[in-house]
């Protein structure tokens, strides 16, 4: 993967990034369209859209912030894809007030779910707006890699509230209002129509290791991104991982 195709902060993104542009490339090769219609819902500045476009694809940013909007323009105009690139404000659950249903060929929801009333639902309109066979990239906020945290940290008492709380939040300071397990997000996305085709553990190890070391360690960042690449489809780290990305298509 090229630096210019590498999302920011690549330790967080490098697994999503790879198993999303494979994703495209299929979807590419089925429609035998080069360019495809991708909807990033909750996208920001564009963290994932920006390099989307990059490929050739045609974009829309669906996001409730005017200054992530304002940023991802400029962004997209720096890349030189800004007339690949639109961004809408809104949110997935008033999805259908800004964008078409069944208008696009992938849809990316990265980050949202954790934070909206009715996860279900959510997911319910990421999949109306596909196509038929239409490809869908959710990433969640991880139940184990919050509790592991937790206790790596010494809150055992937080790392424990985590654990039976129902949102999985270890108290009333998380930040993150809901998190979720593999089999959680797995069932959200069958439900709402779609065959899921794979599972990832993101950030398995990236949160734990300490910065330093992989700043100033010759070679550590590139093998930390190889293992985490290497471990990201084992079920044995999914109760471990920051975030879980589940990669499915549209049933027909």
């Amino acid at each position: 993967m090229s630096d210019q195709l590498r999302p920011r902060a690549s330790l967080r993104t490098a697994v999503v990034w790879e198993v999303l542009k494979d994703a495209l490339e299929r979807r590419v090769k089925a429609t035998g369209r080069d360019a495809l219609d991708v909807l990033d819902t909750g996208g920001g500045t564009g963290n994932f859209a920006v390099p989307v476009a990059r490929l050739g694809h045609r974009v829309t940013v669906v996001d409730p912030s005017p200054n992530a909007l304002f940023a991802l323009e400029r962004r997209a105009a720096e890349a030189g894809v800004a007339d690949r690139v639109r961004g809408v404000q809104g949110d997935i659950l008033g999805l259908f007030d800004v964008v078409e249903r069944t208008g696009y060929d992938a849809v990316l929801c990265h980050g949202v779910l954790e934070y909206v009333d009715d996860p279900a639902e959510g997911v319910r309109n990421a999949v109306d707006a596909l196509r038929p066979s239409g490809a869908l990239s959710l990433l969640g906020a991880g139940l184990g890699g919050a509790v592991l945290a937790r206790a790596l940290a010494g809150h055992f008492t937080e790392a424990r509230q985590a654990l039976t709380d129902p949102a999985g939040r270890w108290g009333e300071g998380d930040p993150v209002p809901r998190r979720f397990t593999a089999e959680q997000l797995a069932e959200l996305v069958s439900a709402a129509g779609v065959e899921v085709g794979a599972v990832h553990g993101v950030r398995v190890f990236a949160d734990l290791v300490p910065g330093v070391l992989v700043d100033t360690e010759p070679g550590a960042m590139d093998a930390l991104l190889r293992l985490e690449a290497a471990v990201a489809e084992l079920p044995a780290f999914h109760s471990v991982a920051t975030q879980l990305h589940v990669l499915g298509e549209k049933r027909a």
